[in-house]
């Protein structure tokens, strides 16, 4: 855990106190501040409680003296209206941060690379973690992608931090200035939460805000340019100046950048228009999005000092990320495939642009626009099996679309009807497909909870013969 013993004796609150507030909390009490902790929620109150950690009602506490607030990334502080809690604290004049913030204030001399972007953070994320520990860096990988950061080894001079940044986080973290920071692409996502795609994009520009003290080299900005959101925010971070801007692309060659139009890796930074190697022959990177994420990750690879052949190779050994793209198992000659991780109907149009004969389940907790911008991939769907809340809006929009579609109810259901009508069809290649293009917490707690369940379900069938 990341000593904050710089903190002793600060009067600090941490309000939310799941995975992230609760490491905060205990890192804090650990470190000699005083916490002030709370949680609307039982759950969260009661694990605060079981790890030693007294009560205050944030609410009503007197704030006298407290330095911060360390919100978790959940809990509004601005949009669409801020929580009561940071509405009181921010009347008081104290600063709102999150736990990166202490991160990086406590570990000032580590590398710190960040990912960001509507789409692909994880896997980004995941397979710079794997480039660089191929490589023999000394690192630790989390924030967004699951792990929090103030549970992380202390690293030094030389070692590194790779961070998946959600907007959220970004906003909470004003001391951050990244080394090396990859923008992958900005889609409308949370707009409520941030007044706005404006607002949105915005938030996402923080990714590139300067570090508060002189960092040994110039700092790397990666942006991909395939979306005019990005391509616009790359020409405005080069005319600012005080960074290197290296432009990444899956759909054209871009000159001094890195791309993969036609799923070849070429690195021209150096104006040599390098062909580093064929994604193509990279099973757990399918698709022209993961192509972006590997440009992206190579990107930022390079300006931590990796060689190119040693990315290649790292980048060849990648398994991949669960619950995006996951190939789960073969039965039958039938693929299944858990993208539970698309919770969007941008992210699952990511997963249905790479098979063909999908048999698709999908549903959940429906986010604004629905299935909106699918049309183009529905001559791949053979059959739409639909679960959760979602379903009668879903079936809906595919029946408006001449997409022949089963109400499931549930994954229990789903899996196997799914699996049938593939058998049924009997086309070479024919692939289950779990990309809800929904939030999960209808019927789950998280997305990975749901993936598992798809990936148990099928392993089950497969071990009964069917």
């Amino acid at each position: 855990m990341i000593d904050l013993s710089f903190l002793a004796g600060q009067r600090i609150a941490v309000m939310g106190l799941a995975r992230s507030g609760l490491a905060a909390a205990i890192a804090l009490a650990r470190g000699g501040a005083e916490v002030l902790a709370w949680d609307d929620a039982e759950a969260g109150r009661t694990a605060a409680t079981a790890a030693g950690l007294p009560l205050t009602d944030l609410h009503r506490a007197d704030l006298t003296g407290v330095t911060a607030l360390v919100l978790s990334p959940g809990i509004s502080h601005t949009f669409p209206a801020p929580h009561p809690v940071a509405a009181r604290v921010r009347a008081a004049g104290i600063p709102i941060i999150g736990d990166v913030e202490l991160l990086r204030r406590a570990r000032p001399e580590a590398t710190y690379l960040g990912i960001t972007g509507t789409n692909g953070k994880s896997t980004t994320t995941a397979l710079t973690g794997h480039i660089l520990a191929t490589a023999g860096r000394r690192l630790q990988v989390g924030g967004n992608l699951g792990t929090p950061v103030l549970t992380f080894d202390a690293l030094g001079a030389g070692d590194v931090y790779v961070l998946e940044m959600s907007s959220y986080q970004l906003e909470l973290t004003p001391s951050l200035g990244f080394d090396a920071a990859a923008l992958l692409n900005i889609t409308p996502d949370h707009l409520d939460r941030h007044g706005g795609m404006d607002g949105y994009v915005a938030a996402k520009r923080l990714a590139f805000r300067p570090a508060p003290s002189p960092r040994p080299a110039l700092p790397v900005a990666v942006i991909g340019v395939d979306d005019a959101h990005c391509a616009a925010m790359a020409d405005a971070l080069e005319a600012e100046g005080g960074r290197r801007v290296v432009r990444i692309s899956a759909e054209r060659a871009v000159a001094g950048g890195v791309s993969a139009p036609d799923g070849v890796l070429v690195d021209d930074s150096e104006g040599r228009a390098l062909a580093v190697l064929d994604l193509r022959d990279c099973p757990s990177l399918p698709g022209r999005h993961n192509w972006q994420n590997a440009c992206a990750a190579y990107a930022l690879a390079r300006a931590a000092g990796v060689a190119p052949d040693a990315i290649a190779a790292a980048i060849r050994s990648f398994a991949g990320l669960a619950h995006r793209q996951q190939a789960v198992a073969t039965i039958d000659g039938v693929r299944f495939v858990n993208d539970s991780k698309a919770t969007n109907a941008d992210a699952a149009a990511k997963a249905l642009g790479c098979y063909d004969a999908i048999h698709w389940i999908l549903g959940g907790k429906p986010k604004e626009g629905g299935l909106e911008g699918l049309d183009a991939f529905m001559p791949r769907v053979r059959h739409a099996f639909l679960i959760g809340a979602a379903t009668e809006e879903f079936a809906s929009w595919l029946a408006a679309r001449g997409v022949p579609h089963t109400r499931c109810g549930t994954m229990e259901t789903a899996v196997p009807t799914a699996f049938r009508s593939a058998l049924a069809g009997g086309e070479p290649g024919a692939v289950v497909l779990l990309s809800p293009a929904c939030a999960s917490f209808d019927q789950y707690p998280n997305f990975e909870v749901r993936g598992d369940h798809f990936a148990k379900l099928v392993e089950a069938m497969k071990e009964a013969g069917r």
